[in-house]
């Protein structure tokens, strides 16, 4: 593996930058072309799985969010197959493990690529990703503007830091984690929605709201700040 990834490191930037987009393209195809199951129908796979249901949950929902299939379908299924908090619980992990995924093909397939080539402005938003605290990360996965595993990859390529956007992916993804499961749990159990479980979805919300206008601020403060 490792001697793999040597080799790889060896290629020269643009081909693994079009490994990266081919990647990338794939997936989008896949997620076309393959039938999604149905959520009903779910709650029997954690029987069949048995003891390893947990890590499989994880390790499975990592993987199909770097193959970019929605985040709310692994969150809504999770909560299906385990209830409420733990399919949440285990959906947060799923985007962690995601996250650390995506971020590291990024960065090996297209970081050297992006950095060669950036200008002007482009080379001051790639420095703005490299300073970016967990606030900025939360920020940036709270926009709709891509999907979570495209935003995992896309970011590998920008010379952000690791643990913030690990930190601020986590962070992003628990308000929706929490009230999409709780509605996962309730299509495998009709008429029992447990709004103890989704509660946390809007505690989450108004706390991400608060994280947004607060990162807001600072960049207000710090724009001003700056020589002109």
């Amino acid at each position: 593996m490792i001697r793999a990834v040597r080799r790889l490191l060896r290629q020269p930037s643009a081909a693994r930058f079009a490994l990266l987009v081919l990647l990338i393209g794939c997936c989008g195809l896949l997620l076309l072309l393959v039938p999604r199951p149905d959520p009903a129908q779910l709650p029997m796979l954690a029987d069949q799985v048995g003891d390893l249901a947990p890590v499989a949950a994880i390790l499975g929902g990592a993987l199909l969010l770097v193959a970019l299939v929605p985040r709310t379908f692994i969150t809504l299924a999770a909560g299906a197959i385990f209830g409420p908090l733990e399919g949440a619980a285990y959906a947060l992990g799923a985007a962690l493990v995601a996250a650390a995924i995506g971020f590291t093909v990024g960065r090996l397939l297209g970081r050297e690529f992006v950095a060669e080539r950036v200008r002007g402005r482009l080379a001051r938003l790639d420095g703005w990703f490299a300073r970016q605290s967990v606030l900025g990360v939360v920020t940036v996965r709270l926009l709709p503007i891509a999907g979570f595993g495209l935003v995992s990859y896309g970011y590998g390529t920008t010379g952000a830091r690791i643990l913030p956007f690990l930190a601020g992916s986590v962070i992003a993804s628990a308000p929706t984690a929490f009230g999409y499961a709780a509605i996962g749990a309730a299509v495998s159990s009709p008429g029992h929605v447990n709004w103890y479980a989704a509660a946390p979805a809007s505690l989450g919300l108004i706390a991400s709201v608060v994280l947004v206008h607060r990162w807001w601020r600072a960049e207000r403060r710090r724009r001003r700040t700056m020589p002109v």
